[in-house]
């Protein structure tokens, strides 16, 4: 008989401590669910061929871009249309969860040291 198990949000985020580092928890068709933690700033980028979506969980999450800025609270999301340049950035400890394609790199093109690598599952 088939296991029908819940995805536990707050249980997922305590498997995991790297900043900046999206772990994957679910896909749906060619899509992927990821948590990820945050703290301080992230890196200026885009991504070209897709929308990407922010759901806090926990914290504050001030996506700044070029030309203005949102601010998220727990309960909040957002969607940046895809090649819109952002940088996400959180004072203090933020839990965040994120639906993008498959493959999607943290920081797009822009590279760096906080590429995370991808397909980690938790």
């Amino acid at each position: 008989m088939k296991q029908y198990d819940a995805i536990n949000l707050k249980n997922k985020l305590t498997l995991f401590e790297e900043l900046w580092s999206p772990r994957v928890i679910a896909e749906m068709n060619d899509y992927q669910f990821k948590l990820a933690k945050g703290q301080g700033e992230f890196v200026w980028h885009d991504h070209p061929d897709t929308d990407e979506v922010f759901i806090v969980i926990e914290g504050e999450l001030v996506i700044e871009f070029r030309d203005g800025k949102v601010t998220l609270n727990p309960g909040e999301m957002y969607v940046i249309p895809k090649g819109v340049e952002h940088k996400p950035f959180a004072k203090g400890l933020v839990q965040v969860l994120l639906v993008e394609p498959k493959g999607v790199v943290n920081t797009g093109e822009a590279g760096g040291s906080l590429t995370a690598e991808n397909d980690i599952w938790v």
